[in-house]
């Protein structure tokens, strides 16, 4: 497990890895899970044996931290992203993306292009100015 400061007050962005060559691929879990789990059997494909990966846990999922104070916006989790791709050295990587994930990797790739080469979206939120529904927390919103 690999880990890096993401707010300024000692919060960590964990994820796993597994050395490889070419572009990092980058796994991005969704709203309520995290990366290894739901991303191991893409991850496991032969077709990407010998690739270097990255099963990044948002804030507040998975092994990552659940500070308090955190925003929790799609541009906060961006950030918390960039932290962890930049502490493990990455630039240029392929961002596989799921839902919230989906949404968090664009905002990334729009604020950091020198992060990311390639965006594989699935299911991803993509509407900027969704429509306020009952329970709607706003987390998967600009």
């Amino acid at each position: 497990m690999r880990q890096a400061e993401f707010d300024g007050r000692g919060s960590r962005i964990r994820w796993t890895e597994s050395e490889g060559e070419g572009p990092a691929l980058v796994y991005v879990h969704g709203l309520g899970s995290m990366s290894a789990v739901y991303h191991a059997h893409i991850a496991g494909h032969p077709a990407l044996a010998g690739r270097r990966r990255l099963f990044v846990d948002l804030p507040g999922h998975g092994i990552s931290d659940r500070p308090a104070d955190f925003g929790y916006s799609l541009e906060d989790h961006a950030g918390a992203l960039a932290a962890a791709l930049d502490a493990a050295g990455v630039t240029g990587a392929e961002l596989v993306a799921h839902s919230m994930g989906g949404a968090v990797a664009v905002v990334l790739a729009d604020r950091r292009p020198d992060l990311v080469t390639r965006l594989v979206l699935t299911e991803a939120n993509l509407d900027p100015n969704p429509v306020p529904t009952a329970g709607s927390s706003g987390i998967a919103s600009y």
